[in-house]
């Protein structure tokens, strides 16, 4: 664990002096537009990822929108109530749904006339593999690893742009037994540092929890810092004392394997673990750190990129 940021530990660019070069606002807050560099950046951190996929890797893209059934069997809903986004749509027959129409054109509360959908907004990219692994069986005795990504949505409304409401995850996933998943989790742990070198950023590496509901979140927090599973990679986007989780290393136990009866060729339930990329955020860190004028940004990191 590194307790003093790599490099540098002051961004050299406020976020606010170029935030109109890449991100322009909607009218809400945390849901931007993206311009075509910030895109740029974006599609070279996206190829630089999957240049670190292991082999025997399966890619999957998933849409962001997922089950609302597998979200609340995974225990979500239970632990992070406040982020979920559901979807809703009118319903009733045709008089309803134009009911809601009249009263919206008359400056009146449409919302009334909706109901919940059996979709929610992914709240993270790995959600959907799990029930995805059970439908195929046994996990098989070297384990299984996924590469996979999403657009996704946590209802946590605010300002700074590196806190979006909706951002894309990439997740390198793995599955099996406790000892291949300690593996994982150890090895990219160690991986992203040349990752980050690449990048030319500033970083450290730190535990960390995930922000758990209510006051039974804050016994799991705890819970889970001292138990170390979980560590975040922050870099110094806005500033050293309050750093950014621009990556994360988690190690679920056998939390998804009990709850979708993942087992492996032995019996055992199935141990599983992520390495998560914010990607926005990782764009972000780039443009803070090197400035808005790609063509000067370092020629390693350019190299990296693929620019």
């Amino acid at each position: 664990m590194n307790v003093a940021f790599q490099e540098a530990t002051r961004p050299a660019r406020s976020l606010d002096s170029i935030a109109d070069a890449l991100l322009l606002p909607s009218g809400i807050d945390g849901v931007y537009a993206r311009t075509a560099i910030f895109e740029q950046a974006v599609n070279g951190l996206s190829a630089l990822i999957s240049r670190y996929r292991d082999p025997d890797t399966e890619v999957l893209q998933f849409p962001p929108v997922m089950s609302r059934r597998q979200i609340e069997k995974s225990g979500y809903l239970k632990s992070f109530p406040h982020f979920l986004g559901c979807v809703s749509c009118l319903g009733g027959d045709e008089t309803d749904i134009r009911a809601s129409v009249e009263r919206s054109e008359a400056g009146e509360d449409w919302t009334g006339g909706l109901s919940a959908a059996d979709l929610v907004l992914s709240p993270a990219a790995c959600y959907p593999v799990y029930p995805l692994v059970a439908s195929r069986g046994t996990v098989p005795a070297s384990g299984l690893l996924f590469d996979v990504g999403c657009d996704c949505f946590r209802r946590e409304p605010s300002k700074m742009l590196d806190r979006l409401q909706s951002f894309r995850m990439r997740e390198y996933v793995r599955i099996g037994t406790p000892a291949q998943v300690d593996e994982f989790r150890k090895r990219w742990m160690s991986r992203s540092q040349k990752f980050m070198a690449q990048l030319g950023l500033p970083w450290r590496i730190d535990t960390a929890s995930d922000p758990f509901f209510g006051r039974g979140g804050k016994l799991m927090a705890m819970s889970q810092v001292e138990q170390s599973l979980k560590f975040e990679l922050l870099v110094p986007v806005n500033s050293a004392e309050q750093p950014t989780a621009c990556m994360s290393f988690n190690y679920h136990r056998d939390h998804f394997g009990t709850t979708w009866n993942l087992k492996t060729d032995s019996g055992a339930v199935a141990h599983t673990g992520c390495v998560a990329f914010g990607i926005d955020r990782l764009a972000l860190a780039l443009f803070a750190t090197h400035g808005l004028d790609m063509a000067r940004w370092p020629v390693a990191v350019c190299k990296a990129l693929s620019f």
